[in-house]
């Protein structure tokens, strides 16, 4: 019988009741259902192979991460290179780096010009960084969100002094993002480190979702104590948000740019998708004096509107942005539907998400994350695995569409 799922969008939903750290993230991914063997390797490709153990924290089973690293503190530049070095896929690399320019902005911002990173330029974070950006993208979800943070209470001590909980680099890096917080707690100290709020700052591009979901996954994360009355572990949850038919309301921004390279547009859009954006194109254009230039036009829910237009003119450097609101979007059903199947002697099952209409698919699509697995394990062309899913799929579910 063929697996059907309404949804909206899949979601990656951090629950950090008892905080986070970069071991604890990493840790709750792979729980959760994340690549461990492309993790093992990124994190091993920038410091050692780490060591993961399944272990119980206040009677709850959970996945800890340790990786074996120096505590050796390196400057901003030292950190992006062993970054750009890593055995990750290009996209996690990305994300690597925007967590470390966080992390330095913070860091800046609370003790001034800083010729190394501390505690957070050690080897140690780094190796969470990359495999917690590895973990986040081996999942194909469509964003992330946090439920409130427990950040601690008391007195912790660190390499420039001994500093209230939350340390202050913690709270510039949650200053200005989408996370709620929880100051205070039964257990006194750090119950999140500057790399897990920077982590999750960068990661969390979307607020909780508002109505009901349906759980798909869920995992835990240890941290190095185990507390009782309070399990350390950082919860992590893989959530449908049940799809919303009918009509849905979205703002259209919209700028033109004629002095920005490919490759910054190219990096901008993909920042806009990875903080919320619905939607991002650039379609080249004819501007005034007969410059060519671009006209990019970013779809948003509007409670996101301000945020992204922010990214625009961070990015594009543009002077303004035109905002169409609330603009009335009908939107087609979608499912998600399992394909199971023998290719090449080797049986698979492939999600593939179906367009309805009329109570019809009228368009499907194999998930691209689990066809790129299939053609890498078998050692044939992806686009060969796409045509045989997408053809099985068509036969099974109704007639194709004439062209």
């Amino acid at each position: 019988m063929d697996l059907i799922v309404l949804l909206e969008m899949r979601i990656l939903l951090f629950d950090p009741f008892h905080g986070a750290s970069g071991d604890m993230i990493v840790g709750a991914l792979l729980a959760a259902g994340a690549d461990r063997k492309r993790v093992i390797a990124a994190m091993a490709s920038v410091v050692a192979a780490p060591a993961i153990e399944d272990v119980e924290r206040d009677g709850i089973a959970a996945i800890r991460v340790m990786t074996h690293a120096s505590a050796s503190h390196r400057t901003l530049e030292e950190v992006h290179a062993r970054v750009r070095g890593a055995d990750a896929p290009p996209e996690a690399i990305a994300l690597a780096h925007r967590v470390f320019s966080r992390l330095h902005a913070a860091e800046t911002e609370v003790h001034g010009k800083l010729a190394h990173f501390h505690e957070v330029g050690a080897d140690d974070a780094i190796a969470d960084v990359i495999g917690a950006c590895t973990a986040m993208l081996s999942l194909s979800v469509d964003g992330a969100a946090s439920l409130p943070i427990a950040l601690g209470s008391g007195y912790i001590r660190g390499s420039h002094g001994t500093y209230p909980a939350p340390a202050p680099a913690t709270v510039a890096l949650l200053k200005g993002s989408l996370l709620q917080v929880r100051i205070g707690s039964t257990e006194e100290g750090e119950l999140c480190t500057p790399t897990g709020a920077a982590l999750l700052a960068e990661l969390c591009s979307r607020t909780p979702p508002a109505s009901q979901f349906m759980i798909i996954a869920t995992g835990y994360g240890a941290g190095t104590r185990d507390v009782t009355g309070s399990p350390n572990v950082l919860r992590a949850f893989i959530v449908d948000v049940p799809f919303n038919t009918g009509e849905d309301r979205m703002d259209i921004l919209e700028t033109n740019v004629d002095d920005v390279s490919g490759e910054v547009l190219s990096y901008t859009l993909s920042r806009l998708m990875s903080h919320g954006a619905r939607d991002a194109s650039a379609t080249p254009s004819i501007m005034k004096k007969g410059r060519m230039g671009y006209a990019v036009q970013v779809i948003a829910d509007p409670a996101d509107t301000i945020r992204i237009a922010g990214i625009m003119a961070e990015e594009l450097g543009t002077l303004g942005i035109r905002v169409l609101p609330s603009v009335h979007r009908l939107i087609a059903g979608r499912e998600i539907r399992s394909m199971s199947m023998n290719i090449r002697g080797k049986e698979v099952t492939v999600p593939v998400k179906c367009v309805i209409a009329d109570g019809r698919v009228v368009s499907l699509k194999a998930e691209f994350e689990e066809i790129r697995a299939v053609a890498e394990e078998l050692g044939i062309p992806l686009r060969e695995v796409r045509r045989i899913v997408e053809n099985a799929a068509w036969d099974r579910f109704g007639e194709r569409p004439t062209e």
